[in-house]
């Protein structure tokens, strides 16, 4: 183990002075960042959607401590200090997700972090970068190289062939490819029939996506396949699950209910034969999707508890136009949100006109100004259908709806 000190490397007093002064701010400006992550928002924003499903949180916080920690010490992290990294690089990948996938997140990562952490300095402080930087590229690169070497070693284990075998099973089924090359292995069986449930990300906290995995993974006969929005499990259906597939997999998953939380969702379909699974999947995919981008107050959704939004949303090429329905309102805030309180309240004025504090009469002036503005007239059952319709389009777009 390597012993430096970023003192001993300081060119003057003054700037010997400065290193504990600067690391603890920007260690105080890292943790904070970590703390506020909303990957919808900026400056967040500019990371890839799939540092979600990583379970990313854990991680960053625990570089940030190990980082600053050594720095503050003058080490180099010891292989304890980084087994945890190391261990849930080795889980995301028996998971499913790509090591080339992996190591770009955590090179995204480093960078959005120095990116937000320099402009932190002072001009007086800008000496300091170089030495700064050579000790984020020497981290950086011990940490990749623990995680490589432990997922060579984890690669010539016998599980490691099982998990890419059922990946290739996977994704036959999903592409309509018949998976009967595969019958006769008798280390994964493959059942007739599945719930095909596709998993989208809200706003996890650490270890939720991680714990979810573990359970559906552990239902016997289960698949497993990643996508780019999250992930997707063929659970072997039983004859009575067709019924009901949502409470058939709040039962399996032992999820106690089925309440709103802003963690993730499901979207589930029934595919009673292999046949039928690429169906069952692209349903799936629009439900957890829509749920998604809606804030569906359900965690676990299906096609026939939401058939107008799933109309809505399968509308593919119509749904910019659909959307652009309400443009002639972005200036008119106050119309906005009339005519969402108009649609909370089932239409009736007097309900509208106490909960916006207004008069009733106000209430109708802003209907009118809406027919005008945008052609249709909320009073109308036609009107309104669009308006709910382009109500429904606009919500999805913004939340970079991924069909």
């Amino acid at each position: 183990m390597t012993n430096y000190s970023l003192a001993d490397s300081a060119n003057t007093d003054d700037e010997r002075w400065l290193w504990p002064v600067v690391i603890e701010r920007i260690r105080a400006r890292a943790t904070q960042l970590a703390g506020q992550f909303n990957i919808e928002v900026p400056p967040y924003n500019v990371l890839p959607h799939s540092m979600l499903d990583a379970d990313f949180m854990p991680a960053v916080q625990l570089n940030i401590e190990l980082f600053f920690r050594c720095l503050a010490d003058g080490t180099e992290p010891t292989e304890d200090d980084l087994r945890p990294l190391v261990d849930r690089a080795v889980r995301l990948v028996r998971d499913g997700m790509s090591i080339e996938e992996i190591l770009t997140n955590y090179r995204h990562g480093v960078a959005f972090f120095w990116s937000q952490l320099i402009p932190m300095l002072d001009r007086h402080e800008y000496a300091l970068l170089p030495e700064l930087g050579l000790r984020v590229t020497n981290h950086t690169g011990l940490v990749i190289s623990h995680i490589a070497s432990a997922l060579v070693g984890d690669a010539r284990q016998p599980r490691w062939d099982l998990l890419v075998r059922q990946s290739e099973i996977a994704a036959d089924l999903l592409a309509g490819r018949d998976p009967g090359g595969w019958a006769r292995d008798p280390e994964i069986p493959i059942a007739d029939a599945f719930l095909v449930a596709v998993i989208r990300l809200g706003e996890p906290s650490p270890g939720t996506l991680t714990g979810l995995r573990t359970r559906i993974g552990g239902l016997a006969g289960t698949l497993l396949h990643r996508d780019p929005g999250g992930w997707t499990a063929l659970v072997p259906m039983r004859p009575q699950d067709a019924a009901d597939p949502v409470r058939a997999l709040l039962s399996r998953l032992a999820l106690r209910d089925n309440r709103s939380h802003p963690e993730f969702w499901i979207g589930v379909a029934a595919a009673p034969t292999h046949a039928g699974v690429p169906a069952a999947h692209a349903e799936a995919r629009i439900v957890a999707e829509t749920a998604r981008c809606l804030v569906r107050p359900e965690t676990v959704c299906r096609r026939q508890d939401m058939m107008f939004e799933y109309a809505i949303a399968s509308g593919g090429a119509a749904l910019p136009t659909l959307a652009a329905v309400l443009d002639p309102l972005d200036e008119q805030p106050l119309l906005v949100d009339t005519l969402d309180a108009y649609i909370d309240n089932q239409f009736n004025h007097n309900a509208v006109a106490r909960s916006l504090f207004i008069h009733r009469n106000t209430v109708t002036y802003r209907l009118s100004r809406i027919t005008d503005l945008t052609g249709f007239d909320p009073q109308d059952p036609t009107g309104m259908s669009t308006l709910l319709a382009a109500r429904v389009a606009r919500r999805l777009r913004a939340k970079a709806f991924r069909a």
